[in-house]
């Protein structure tokens, strides 16, 4: 099949692709094409031709899904925050599972049996209590526009609400358009503070409250499971996890490289009384060996929390190579995280217990994950 820039097909959706896009066939060439289900029949436009696939936008929906729904969001389509609000939302979380599952397979060599049901939020919209908008000149419009990118082009889609943000950041928004910023290009990031947590500005917390206690949950189970005694909370931020643990070890050490976050942990640790612990600003490689050989490797646990890149080469050999009891592992982007645990497992010497899945971004083709992890004997 030989398809070209503007060509008009009609295909039926056979799958889901992890990122958010609906993958069909013409004569067996993978066509990719937003906001669909699996199921569906389309008529679609290819806005791209590569080698091994293109990309189309759709045009019409022909056969709908049983699945589909009207989206929320006035914005949806154009803004590219979301990609899932036409899904109905149990079927939303089926389709991560499976894209987790997928994906794992393929770039961890990972059984899908370790992958569990997601754990749904408790509030599919209104969840975000950070979001970062961006103002931008409309030349053609003579005006400056304020939103987010949109979901086709790297353009700004002017915004007056966000439906997956909690209400006080559309009260937020709704104050940056009535006073714009002086020019185009300026981010402006707005968030509504954890309630008796310490977080300076440009430090990292949950964007999810409402499913942020089964996180928790989740991560002092696993804990629990592995039988240590002793913490390393690597990229520990504001410190949240060792002090939300801190009672199911008898001693734990956060590390993270950025001091003001640092400041911030201790400064939690006290407001809560956790006197068991402590926070090193310092380079986790710089620190790891040390911090391994203080606690006996077997009785201690790691968890880490990088950010969206995954972790450094250096911290994993770190891991293989000090081989802590277990390591728990929490991440917000799948892909890297299946490319460390295959890393961490190669040769044996990890063992991947189970992964847990939170829906803490609905709506959205982004999911957080919780690995356990166990040294092999």
């Amino acid at each position: 099949m030989s398809l070209k820039l503007g060509d008009l097909i009609t295909l039926t959706i056979h799958d889901l692709a992890f990122g958010g896009e609906g993958v069909g066939r013409i004569d067996e060439f993978v066509v990719f094409v937003p906001f669909v289900i699996p199921g569906e029949t389309v008529e679609a436009e290819i806005t791209e031709v590569k080698k091994n696939f293109a990309r189309a936008k759709l045009l019409r929906v022909v056969t709908p899904s049983p699945e589909r729904v009207t989206p929320e969001c006035r914005y949806f389509g154009g803004c590219g925050g979301c990609q899932y609000q036409h899904i109905d939302y149990p079927a939303q979380l089926r389709f991560k599972r499976k894209q987790i599952a997928d994906l794992f397979e393929r770039i961890g060599k990972i059984s899908p049996d370790k992958i569990q049901t997601l754990i749904p939020c408790p509030s599919p919209y209104g969840y975000r209590n950070r979001i970062m908008i961006r103002s931008q000149w409309n030349g053609p419009a003579k005006k400056l526009v304020i939103g987010f990118i949109r979901a086709d082009n790297n353009f700004v889609e002017d915004i007056e609400e966000c439906k997956i943000a909690e209400s006080a950041l559309n009260e937020q928004i709704r104050h940056v358009r009535a006073n714009p910023p002086p020019k185009g290009g300026i981010k402006v990031v707005l968030r509504v503070q954890p309630e008796n947590w310490e977080v300076p500005e440009n430090s990292f917390f949950q964007n999810n409250f409402f499913l942020l206690p089964k996180l928790v949950e989740t991560v002092r189970a696993f804990l629990q499971a592995g039988g240590a005694r002793h913490l390393i909370d690597l990229y520990c931020g504001v410190g949240f996890f060792g002090i939300e643990a801190a009672n199911v070890v008898d001693s734990f050490v956060g590390v993270e490289y950025d001091q003001l976050a640092i400041k911030a942990a201790r400064q939690n640790a006290t407001i809560r009384q956790i006197t068991n612990g402590e926070f090193i600003a310092a380079k986790v490689e710089e620190v790891l060996p040390e911090l391994l050989q203080k606690f006996s490797p077997e009785k201690t646990s790691v968890i880490l929390d990088p950010p969206r890149k995954g972790c450094p080469p250096g911290t994993l050999d770190l891991l293989r190579q000090t081989r802590p009891g277990q390591v728990v592992y929490v991440s917000c982007h799948p892909a890297t995280m299946a490319r460390d645990l295959n890393i961490l497992c190669a040769d044996g010497v990890f063992e991947l217990s189970r992964v847990q899945p939170l829906d803490m971004f609905p709506q959205t083709q982004h999911v957080e994950c919780v690995a356990d992890l166990r040294r092999r004997n």
